[in-house]
């Protein structure tokens, strides 16, 4: 095999070693969250798995990871550092905004649903109330990121 292929193949490894770790560090921000409720309500919830919302914030920790393991591998001077910390940066701000005002939108119609219909039988499926995240949980989100990818990478 020659060095160049050698070189192109073990980039894109690395490549995908990245993706993998930030995949991950999701992953364990949502088995933070399944075990964070089984505590506290005595019960398991498989939803919290898959749920958006809840500390820590998965979105937060997983580019996070990304944009930690870009400025390891790359320089965090580097320009791909720079785009990849941007939209991090945008991609936490818009689940601790926009998502967290859907929330407070989605538990103000379900009070409003409730007080129509309390008299009356009506089935009617409440909506999801943790689609967004508060600040706290977007920061401590991103410190798990960052962690993550410090340790694994």
């Amino acid at each position: 095999m020659s060095i160049s292929v050698y070189i192109r193949v073990t980039q894109c490894i690395m490549g995908y070693k990245i993706v993998i770790l930030a995949l991950f560090s999701g992953f364990l921000a949502q088995i933070i969250k399944f075990f964070t409720h089984f505590i506290i309500k005595k019960r398991p919830n498989f939803n919290r798995l898959v749920e958006t919302g809840g500390m820590p914030s998965s979105h937060s920790a997983s580019v996070m990871t990304l944009s930690t393991c870009i400025g390891i591998k790359e320089g965090f001077g580097s320009p791909i550092f720079a785009v990849t910390l941007f939209f991090s940066l945008i991609i936490m701000y818009e689940s601790a905004g926009l998502r967290r005002a859907v929330g407070k939108q989605a538990e103000l119609l379900n009070l409003i649903v409730e007080k129509l219909y309390r008299k009356e039988r009506i089935e009617t499926a409440r909506l999801s109330e943790l689609l967004g995240h508060t600040p706290i949980e977007v920061i401590l989100g991103g410190i798990l990121g960052i962690s993550f990818a410090l340790a694994f990478f």
